[in-house]
């Protein structure tokens, strides 16, 4: 039997290399500058599209649509019936609803697939995370229900931290959630935000990144304790040197199975903006089942 294919869309900000090292089709969402249209990963890269946000253009995103996902659906069932779709929270995009579509389309044509599209509660990389590791399972000959049980273990604790200059993306976005008390202290602030059932939510806030990065190792620690065994990823828009002071940080706090850097997709950074630094982690013994 052929393996199980594992398709997600860029906002997974996996590192560039692992779509093709862990054979995972990825659906490029969209991005806008001014009247330009652009493919998240394919038609702009991603320091240019950041340098057009420090000049004041302010970005547009767009999900794909069911067409995009039918296009991969199509492209997988050339070699596998068995496929899920991982998609980043259905609450903060419309690409989960895109891709039922696709699917109710792709099972007109094609009844004998199994597909199966799963909602990961997340984003950035805490999404990439699942896609990751559904993928890795795939390749390891795992079947379609053994790579669901997974991500439905990984879901209530794969976590996202961030931190960024600025609420203004986000809030300019509507993509802010439950943390819009803190917009009106923007300027002064380090705003710490992260992921709750789908939902973008503020931790608290610090007045310098620094603090910030030590308060996100204790959240870290508080859910995992201090020295768990971890896999994580630091994740930032255009700020090696931030990534690294971050990244030095959770080595020394925790026992990392792995521990990636890697860069924002374009269409998150539209609501981040440039500086966002940020880390995806779970603990890794859930792989365990």
């Amino acid at each position: 039997m052929s393996r199980v294919v594992v398709i997600t869309d860029s906002c997974a900000s996996l590192p560039d290399d692992f779509y093709a090292r862990y054979e995972i089709p990825v659906v490029t969402y969209y991005v806008h500058l001014g009247n330009e249209e652009y493919r998240d990963m394919v038609g702009i890269s991603r320091d240019k599209f950041l340098d057009a946000m420090r000049q004041g253009v302010v970005p547009k995103s767009a999900n794909p649509g069911p067409a995009d996902y039918l296009e991969k659906i199509k492209e997988a069932a050339q070699h596998s019936k068995d496929m899920v779709i991982v998609c980043m929270t259905s609450e903060g995009s419309g690409a989960y609803s895109a891709a039922l579509l696709a699917k109710d389309m792709a099972l007109k044509d094609l009844p004998d697939l199994r597909i199966e599209v799963f909602d990961t509660r997340n984003v950035n990389m805490a999404h990439g995370w699942m896609a990751l590791e559904a993928a890795r399972a795939a390749l390891a000959g795992a079947n379609l229900d053994d790579i669901l049980a997974l991500l439905r273990r990984m879901v209530p604790v794969t976590r996202m931290l961030q931190t960024a200059d600025t609420l203004r993306y986000l809030y300019l976005g509507g993509r802010i959630g439950r943390a819009t008390h803190l917009f009106g202290t923007l300027l002064s602030i380090k705003p710490i935000i992260t992921m709750e059932d789908g939902i973008i939510v503020a931790l608290g806030q610090e007045r310098s990144r620094g603090a910030a990065y030590r308060r996100m190792v204790d959240i870290m620690a508080s859910k995992v304790g201090q020295g768990g065994r971890i896999k994580a990823a630091i994740v930032h828009a255009a700020d090696e040197a931030a990534a690294a002071a971050l990244r030095e940080m959770v080595e020394k706090a925790f026992d990392c199975v792995e521990l990636l850097t890697t860069d924002l997709s374009s269409a998150l950074a539209t609501h981040t903006g440039p500086g966002t630094v940020g880390v995806c982690y779970f603990p890794a013994d859930v792989l365990q089942g």
